[in-house]
């Protein structure tokens, strides 16, 4: 069952990127198809992170109560009818607002799938090939639409929602939950506990997801209007981010499962400390030429995706009291979804009025406090980790 929850799991995961990411490749033909204004686009996606933010905290108490397999069939085909109404005369903030809410439905709901049915046995691995669907999921999602555009825009609203349709109904007749009465899973009963390294990783990952969306929506704006690349070399070059950080969360799992001997914490805070370190240095790095500039975004992508999947993912997992680890992911990553929709002011914000330097100040920062979070349960964690596996 482990092999068929991973593959599952990993699959829907990276299918519901198919009906969120391409809402970005779709909106230049919003503008010059349908007429909407960028502002009309901007309120679109503040409507969008809101409602996906705050829908975690409910889909994770769903998918703890009623089963995370319902959750996700149901939430797949909500996110995959949203997605297919783009373009249509149905109010678009209406269909994304909805779409927000329907996307929630997955983190929570696949990772309870992985706490109940992976091996505690080297689990840091594990998680770390399971958590390459968030690279994955978003460089295929951003590509595919990309290309089915091309034979007619509104393909990239509907030709995504079929396929993630179809993984939904695919996961809804495959995936089985645990058995309430199973020795490996807890009773869901009673309120969420917010333990001291639940609270510590919810709030390094508002600072972690804070900084990732800011790299992955504005490095292109940095570009063209700093280094004087074209749109579409300085999209090359911003790919590099999420291709590299593949391996970040693979080196995130492996170092803190085989170097550290499952102490998720202090990897995590040393690699934050590295991302704050660079941010620094990037203005500098990325004027020393091409290369350098894509070295350097490649470094930052590793840095970025290995603390955001070690600690949303096993780290939860671990730190969660056992039955509500779709409520903790929930919870984790509403806090997460608030520094995404704090992150786009914070860039457009500081970059107008102080520069772009002061906004990669700013980013190291955050990078630093987040780090801070994770630093103060190193001791604690490492206890509070082998009480959990005892329990699994």
């Amino acid at each position: 069952m482990f092999s068929r929850t991973f593959a599952l799991t990993w699959i829907a995961y990276s299918g519901y990127y198919l009906c969120r990411k391409n809402f970005s490749v779709l909106m230049p033909y919003l503008k010059t198809e349908q007429g909407f204004s960028s502002e009309q686009l901007a309120h679109v996606l503040f409507l969008y992170s809101i409602a996906y933010a705050v829908g975690q905290f409910a889909a994770g108490h769903l998918a703890d109560r009623v089963g995370a397999r319902l959750v996700v069939f149901c939430g797949a085909l909500v996110s995959a009818a949203c997605s297919a109404l783009t373009g249509t005369p149905f109010p678009l903030t209406v269909a994304q607002g909805v779409n927000g809410l329907a996307q929630a439905t997955g983190w929570p709901s696949v990772l309870k799938l992985a706490r109940d049915w992976f091996p505690t046995a080297n689990l840091g691995v594990i998680m770390s090939w399971w958590g390459t669907h968030l690279v994955v999921g978003g460089f295929i999602a951003t590509n595919l639409a990309a290309k089915v555009s091309e034979g007619g825009w509104r393909r990239g609203a509907w030709i995504p929602s079929l396929i993630l349709a179809g993984i939904g109904i695919l996961f809804g007749i495959l995936a089985r939950d645990r058995r309430a009465d199973s020795p490996h899973t807890h009773s869901s009963a009673g309120p969420l506990a917010i333990t001291r390294p639940l609270a510590a990783i919810a709030c390094m990952y508002f600072f972690v997801k804070m900084t990732r969306y800011a790299f992955l929506f504005w490095l292109p704006l940095y570009m063209t209007e700093h280094l004087s690349y074209s749109p579409v070399h300085a999209g090359y070059a911003s790919s590099a981010f999420e291709l590299v950080g593949f391996g970040g969360v693979l080196a995130a799992g492996y170092l803190s499962e085989r170097a550290t001997g499952g102490a998720r914490y202090p990897v995590a805070a040393a690699m934050m400390v590295g991302l704050g370190v660079l941010c620094v240095l990037y203005p500098m790095v990325s004027r020393l030429g091409v290369a350098a500039n894509i070295v350097a975004i490649a470094l930052m992508g590793a840095l970025t995706f290995g603390p955001d999947t070690l600690m949303a993912g096993v780290g939860t997992q671990e730190a969660a009291v056992p039955g509500t680890t779709a409520r903790a992911a929930g919870f984790v990553n509403g806090i997460g979804s608030a520094g995404q929709v704090v992150s786009p002011y914070l860039v457009a914000g500081v970059s107008t009025h102080y520069g772009w330097e002061a906004l990669f100040f700013a980013l190291s920062v955050a990078a630093l406090l987040g780090s801070a979070a994770l630093a103060t349960q190193w001791l604690h964690a490492s206890n509070w980790e082998r009480r959990g596996h005892a329990q699994s």
